[in-house]
């Protein structure tokens, strides 16, 4: 049985109150807080950094998922790590040594992935799915919030369930970018089992109701 994890973007949250954002979604169903994190040189956008994480971490229990949109990724995973994340990952493009990354970020006691944009091969995975803890497809290139879902990443996500079924290994397979009510069991068949959300739930009233809605999108499956 697969266990399906809701992740919200705080990038879609009020800033102004981001200790009570982030309370508040978990209190309606969050598994994981998602945090990303944006250079204005890897990608066109200035977002935020160690300081905010240190910042939340005591408002929550549950993981904080870092996502580094940030070349070079090495000098700032050490920071992340003492900022109480919990998952640290980066771009392979955004690294000149992939497995020095991935090892720095586990040598600080955090879980380590590698992100892939649209165009992005998964042929990066190769030779270090025995450093990986999460695969994160984005469904929109990075950089801004609100975006569309590009229907293809649905087959990108389902190459990636058959790389991790094959390892043998425990991998989280999260997907990023314009997940919704409506789309989000079409990821999940696809093979994802994390789902990045930040307009579709912080942009509503109700956050319990949208996390609910998604979880039994989920539970139909």
């Amino acid at each position: 049985m697969t266990t399906f994890r809701i992740a919200p973007s705080i990038l879609s949250a009020d800033f102004a109150r981001l200790g009570e954002e982030v309370r508040h979604v978990v209190a309606s169903g969050a598994d994981i807080i998602h945090f990303d994190v944006m250079d204005n040189h890897y990608v066109p956008n200035l977002t935020i950094g160690p300081l905010v994480c240190q910042a939340i971490r005591p408002h929550v229990q549950v993981p904080i998922d870092v996502h580094l949109m940030v070349k070079p990724v090495d000098r700032i995973i050490p920071d992340f790590a003492k900022a109480g994340a919990n998952i640290i990952t980066f771009h392979p493009e955004a690294s000149d040594h992939i497995d020095r990354s991935l090892q720095l970020i586990r040598d600080h006691g955090c879980k380590a992935g590698l992100v892939f944009n649209p165009a992005t091969p998964l042929s990066y995975l190769e030779h270090v799915m025995d450093k990986i803890d999460m695969i994160l497809i984005m469904s929109v290139n990075p950089g801004f919030g609100g975006q569309s879902f590009i229907p293809q990443a649905l087959k990108k996500i389902a190459e990636a369930r058959r790389l991790i079924d094959d390892s043998g290994r425990d991998i989280l397979l999260e997907v990023d970018g314009g997940i919704k009510i409506d789309n989000i069991a079409a990821a999940a068949r696809a093979g994802a089992d994390t789902f990045v959300a930040g307009s579709a739930i912080f942009g509503q009233p109700d956050y319990k109701a949208v996390i609910d809605a998604m979880r039994a999108e989920l539970a139909g499956l």
